[in-house]
């Protein structure tokens, strides 16, 4: 039995399909706000703050591993319905939600670690989510793409040890943005073509200190379509360190589009 642990965006829902296929027994602890999984008969909705019910829930279905998979919202902690370990753990979920919403999980993980709950990797059953190095599109990048690659390579880099970003937008050599804690798609929708000829770059690699277990950095086709709205020519990842869905679409729209999708 897996403890299937679900946020927002379409991830969890891979993952899903794939333990279905393989018949693997699971049951799901739904964070979402809009309880997205609520018709799976293996359902379970709970609070971030009901740590105790999340705990028994899964000690009592003998589920001695767990998989994190999608995006959990910082909670409004004013509001949250709390347990007799949710009061007790709060303090240190609160001192993480400062970092971001990533910290939260990170601090749940390690409560479970406590209870002799395993956390396993968000890609165990899905593998083929994640794209391996080479150059995935007709179009490969120019010289002046591999400068623009390099510039926002480097400037995730010198952030990783202090900063949540995973992801920068490099123009001609100049930094547009840094990914906040909003997402990719908030970014990108700051962003705005200037010229009608696709220029620049959108570079999303993994934290230093990230747990690589959870919150890979996700690419599907909304981010290759926000990207051509934005005017860049293309996306660049990390070598079996990202989850890509909808892959065939999006390599169809970038290629449509003379785009490229690069994983270095």
């Amino acid at each position: 039995m897996i403890g299937l642990i679900f946020g927002e965006t379409n991830f969890p829902k891979e993952i899903l399909k794939k333990v279905k296929k393989i018949k693997k027994k699971y049951l799901i602890i739904d964070l979402t706000k809009r309880k997205i999984f609520k018709t799976n008969k293996n359902f379970n909705s709970v609070s971030i703050g009901q740590i105790g019910k999340i705990i028994n829930i899964l000690k009592v279905n003998n589920c001695r591993q767990v998989l994190f998979a999608g995006r959990v919202h910082k909670p409004n902690f004013s509001k949250l319905r709390l347990d007799l370990k949710g009061v007790y753990h709060i303090p240190k979920i609160i001192k993480a939600s400062t970092i971001g919403d990533v910290a939260i999980l990170k601090e749940v993980i390690n409560i479970f670690k406590v209870e002799k709950i395993k956390t396993i990797n968000s890609l165990t059953f899905n593998p083929e989510l994640s794209l391996s190095r080479g150059v995935y599109t007709k179009i490969k990048p120019s010289h002046k793409d591999k400068k623009d690659i390099k510039k926002a390579t480097l400037v995730l880099n010198k952030l990783n040890s202090y900063n949540s970003s995973q992801g920068a937008i490099v123009r001609e050599s100049k930094v547009l943005a840094i990914e906040s804690n909003d997402g990719t798609e908030k970014m990108l929708k700051k962003i705005r073509e200037r010229k009608n000829i696709l220029k620049g770059v959108l570079v999303k690699l993994p934290k230093k200190k990230q747990d690589l277990r959870i919150d890979l950095p996700t690419i599907g086709l909304n981010t290759i379509i926000q990207c051509k709205k934005a005017g860049l020519k293309g996306v660049v990842l990390k070598h079996k360190q990202n989850v890509c869905l909808d892959k065939k679409n999006l390599i169809n729209f970038a290629n449509k589009y003379n785009m490229f999708i690069k994983v270095i």
